[in-house]
């Protein structure tokens, strides 16, 4: 039996037209970093639902949102300040007003160098997406942006080109910094700025935990034009770091913003913000508008444009959502099956927990698929490695946590799957985002027990779209037949990890010792989401299956499990 999904919330009929209630400030910059001014451009479609998803936020599993507060002073600061004045000076712009000229805008029509053009042509970026068009102008323009769009729309390079434009009319070393939530986003947007710049020469420096200070001291010495780095690092560096500071900064850039302050870097963000020029500009973009972002932007941005082409939870329409509803002692058999189906295709599967992420990838490696797995806890050359494995296709399955859940940008992916039902809206919005990116289509899976059908409904309720059954037919029987090769393969897994343990204390307690030193010298490098999440989940829920008691006791004789042919 099928879960029933919440009755869809009444969609709010936006207003038509455009409503003005002030005048746009001027282009000037002023040091003062008060939002005076806010200019909303949004679709007539993606507006209904958005004002009535704003006051349903709190039903959304967001109950972190209102209990924790970041603790950025400043951020506590501009919460007190009354939103009535922020909402009477807001200019709506209707969509329809701006689709004609849209549909044939290119990056020449934005006002963007010849130079960044031919990047983006070779790049095979055919037309901006439309956070590109309407953010680029405002930017070149010289304004403070806060940008919202769905996953896979271009976000990126919406605040990259307008930075790389104003280098290439001023150049000078240390122009822009860029903060990520996680290391591997922030490899991949150092990518695209190097891909966008090539033909300008831009030096970019990335600057993420889990790697050698001294070797990113060298390399900031040598002066390169953006920065892009996790905040505690950052923070690192300018404390420790001879020499290097960025009072010469002219852009600041905090992408996945809402995840940022989820993850409580509201203090390290504090420090940033003490440090750097108040004449600045400040680029905030994020795939979801929370309060905590709101906080931000009067914080940290001057007379913003907010710049939004989807509700608060929205998913892209080349996206197929499905959903599988089993009993959870089949869990790890259903995952078998389905992605024996999706054989010859790319597919990323989300856990909850490190454990579960572990014991997933052996399990399909012991039954003959190319896993590979991706957690905060691997080291970071480890992490690296995998991600460039699967995009590479050298391996076609990834599993992990929902440290590769936000913003990266992996173009083969043709499947995603929930192994674990996302404890928010937000989380799912962004896990299936890392398929059916840039017009590309793209399926998604969750998979369902009866333990999951209150964080699976409310899902549903914020996006207001019931999801359709996956279609598996008579073939449940068949998926049945799997569940003794598949729990012989978990116990195995099991086994595997409990020697792997065994192997990392060593035979003596000096080597425990050198372990448990090594786990607290990682523990204090809470720079990006993996090590937050340590720090917010200091106990994670091991959620295996099966095996019975002792595993390893039980059956040690049986061997390894022979190889699912698929």
């Amino acid at each position: 039996m099928a879960p029933t999904p919440t009755t869809k919330a009444t969609a709010m009929v936006a207003s038509a037209g455009v409503k003005r209630k002030a005048t746009a400030s001027s282009s000037a910059k002023k040091p003062a970093p008060t939002a005076k001014a806010v200019v909303a451009v949004s679709e007539s479609s993606d507006d209904e639902g958005a004002e009535e998803a704003e006051e349903e936020e709190g039903e959304d599993n967001d109950e972190e949102e209102q209990t924790e507060e970041p603790s950025h002073h400043l951020i506590k600061a501009a919460s007190k300040k009354s939103t009535n004045e922020d909402e009477e000076e807001i200019i709506h712009v209707d969509r329809e007003l701006i689709e004609p000229e849209d549909e044939n805008a290119t990056f020449a029509s934005l006002g963007l160098a010849p130079q960044l053009c031919e990047a983006c042509e070779k790049l095979g970026f055919k037309k901006p997406s439309d956070i590109q068009i309407k953010s680029i102008p405002y930017a070149l323009q010289g304004r403070d942006i806060i940008g919202l769009a769905q996953t896979g729309s271009g976000k990126t390079a919406a605040f990259a080109l307008p930075i790389l434009q104003a280098l290439w009319n001023a150049p000078q070393p240390l122009f822009a910094c860029v903060m990520a939530p996680t290391r591997e986003l922030a490899f991949q947007i150092s990518e695209q700025f190097e891909a966008l710049g090539v033909t300008i020469g831009v030096r970019c420096a990335v600057i993420v935990g889990g790697m050698d200070m001294m070797s990113q001291s060298i390399a900031l010495a040598k002066k390169p034009h953006i920065i892009i780095c996790t905040p505690g690092r950052l923070v690192d560096h300018l404390e420790n770091t001879k020499g290097f500071n960025l009072k010469q900064l002219k852009y600041l850039v905090m992408d996945e913003a809402d995840r940022l302050l989820d993850l409580d870097f509201g203090a390290e963000i504090e420090k940033v913000l003490k440090v750097i020029p108040r004449e600045r500009n400040t680029f905030l973009f994020s795939a979801t508008m929370t309060t905590k972002v709101e906080k931000l932007q009067r914080a940290s941005l001057s007379e913003p444009v907010k710049v939004s082409v989807a509700t608060k939870y929205s998913t892209v329409s080349t996206l197929l959502q499905y959903y599988i509803f089993f009993p959870f002692k089949h869990k790890e058999a259903y995952l078998v099956y389905l992605l024996n189906e999706l054989a010859g295709q790319t597919a990323i599967v989300f856990t909850l927990t490190c454990n579960s992420t572990q014991k997933l990838t052996l399990m399909l490696r012991n039954l003959g698929f190319e896993a590979v797995c991706l957690h905060g806890q691997m080291s970071q050359p480890k992490r690296l490695g995998a991600l460039t494995k699967f995009k590479s296709g050298s391996r076609n399955i990834l599993i992990a946590t929902d440290v590769a859940s936000r913003g990266l940008d992996i173009p083969s992916v043709d499947v995603v799957v929930n192994y674990d039902v996302p404890q928010s809206s937000k989380d799912y919005i962004h896990r299936v985002g890392r398929t059916a990116r840039a017009g590309r289509s793209g399926k998604s899976v969750t998979l369902v027990t009866q333990y999951d059908i209150e964080c699976y409904q409310r899902i549903e309720h914020a996006l207001q779209k019931k999801l359709d059954e996956y279609p598996l037919g008579s073939d449940k029987n068949a998926v049945l037949m799997l569940q003794e090769r598949v729990s012989e393969a978990v116990r195995f897994a099991h086994m595997q990890m409990k020697e792997e343990q065994m192997r990392e204390r060593g035979a003596n307690g000096r080597r425990g010792r050198e372990i448990v030193s090594e786990s607290m010298a990682r523990g204090k490098d809470h720079d990006d989401e993996a090590s937050a999440q340590n720090r917010l989940f200091k106990k994670p829920r091991a959620d295996g299956v099966g095996g019975g008691s002792g595993g390893a006791k039980g059956k040690a004789g049986m061997g390894k499990p022979k190889p699912w042919k698929k």
